[in-house]
């Protein structure tokens, strides 16, 4: 009888373990999902603006103006 009651102990720490566990896991999933909802919307206001580099060319000196679009039109 002692052990029938240890093993159903243990049979509900388990179960609560597997709950807490599973709980965990749907939080960092919901984690997750913000951090991918806010790295696109950054991501698209970058793509809709060009990027302009500036490099200084370590050997002649002479600067390179390196330019990348997105898909937006460039507006002047």
């Amino acid at each position: 009888m002692a052990e029938r009651k240890e093993s159903e102990v243990v049979e509900q720490e388990q179960r609560l373990d597997i709950e807490k566990v599973k709980r965990r896991l749907d939080l960092l999933d919901e984690r997750f999902d913000n951090i991918d909802s806010m790295v696109t919307a950054v991501a698209e206001r970058v793509m809709d603006q060009p990027i302009t580099l500036n490099i200084t060319c370590p050997n002649c000196g002479k600067n390179v103006e390196i330019t990348i679009l997105g898909r937006g039109k460039p507006t002047l």
